[in-house]
């Protein structure tokens, strides 16, 4: 082909341009590319922020089975490091987990920044079942209580999928009693009144004195609610926040229920059952074996995380397995 002929057929696709810089007249200056790049970012942004879980339509519309991610925590700033003039108390924060590891790379990183802000001190406990029987959250929180050690001296019963928004929000040593950080006026879900779940901290002594939680609860649910009513047996009153303004806005709630299924299945006596306290079951005979445990860091943040083999007697508690 000719030179004549080649300048013709680029005249003919639009003399070699790319179709988005054909859209502007003349000759670009840096300015306006710098322009386009910026707005082309900021879209960028806005569709991430509107499309993560609890904001906005889901991508390619509502109900469509397309599962949402959380909205990741802003980038968390180093931490202060602990000091002896943060207090004498220590925290162990202890995590029943399972299979939600996205709502995990969230949770860690977001809760040491949180509570070193707060300067208190702390260890997160990842309680993580690997076993193959259901979920059994109260004996994974007797078993992060009996390992957690004796540099803590009080405890959080946390929930992964909740992020305490409000600074204002008391994570110090709870002496006078129980104290539900995740009141029913704040929870984002949950509103009656004997609710503990979500996020409860308890001194070791008041946790030994309710002798724990009970073992009998496979699957999800009414643990919290037992538990309740060991708190009152054992003479101790639950205290709530008092003065935060925020009401429902006071947690991120990272759970999508569309995505992740509770275990809500009643197998054998278990629905009959879910409703009577335990009275002997508890710390003292909870079973299980630590696969591993190890140190690590998920985005600067320290944590230990347990492989937990919960062990089951299917005489006492059949509902264990789906089997």
């Amino acid at each position: 082909m000719g030179p004549a002929r080649r300048r013709d057929a680029l005249r003919l696709r639009g003399g070699g341009s790319p179709p988005l810089l054909r859209l502007f007249p003349g000759r670009l200056s840096a300015f306006p590319l710098f322009l386009l790049a910026l707005l082309l970012g900021f879209a960028s942004l806005l569709w991430l922020q509107l499309s993560c879980s609890g904001e906005g339509p889901a991508p390619g519309g509502q109900d469509r089975g397309v599962p949402r991610q959380p909205c990741p925590p802003p980038a968390p700033l180093q931490p202060p490091e602990e000091e002896a003039s943060w207090g004498p108390h220590r925290l162990a924060l202890l995590v029943p987990f399972r299979e939600r590891f996205e709502e995990l790379l969230a949770f860690v990183p977001y809760m040491h920044r949180f509570l070193s802000k707060k300067r208190i001190r702390h260890h997160i406990f990842i309680l993580n079942q690997v076993d193959h029987f259901r979920f059994n959250r109260a004996s994974l929180i007797n078993v992060g209580f009996l390992e957690s050690g004796n540099d803590t001296d009080y405890i959080a019963m946390h929930d992964v999928d909740l992020l305490p928004l409000n600074e204002h929000l008391d994570y110090s040593f709870p002496e006078a009693g129980p104290f539900h950080v995740a009141s029913p006026e704040l929870h984002p879900l949950y509103h009656y009144k004997t609710y503990v779940g979500g996020i409860l901290l308890l001194t070791k002594q008041h946790y030994e004195l309710c002798n724990g939680m009970s073992n009998r609860f496979w699957g999800w649910g009414r643990e919290d609610d037992e538990f309740y009513r060991r708190i009152k047996g054992a003479g101790l009153q639950v205290r709530r926040p008092s003065g935060i303004t925020t009401g429902y806005e006071t947690f991120q709630h990272l759970h999508d229920p569309a995505w992740r299924k509770r275990d809500q299945k009643r197998i054998a006596a278990q629905k009959q059952e879910q409703f009577k306290v335990d009275r002997e079951g508890g710390l003292n005979n909870v079973r299980y074996q630590i696969e591993s445990r190890t140190d690590l860091r998920v985005a600067g943040a320290p944590c230990t995380v347990l492989n937990i083999l919960l062990d089951c007697d299917t005489n006492e508690t059949p509902w264990c397995t789906f089997g």
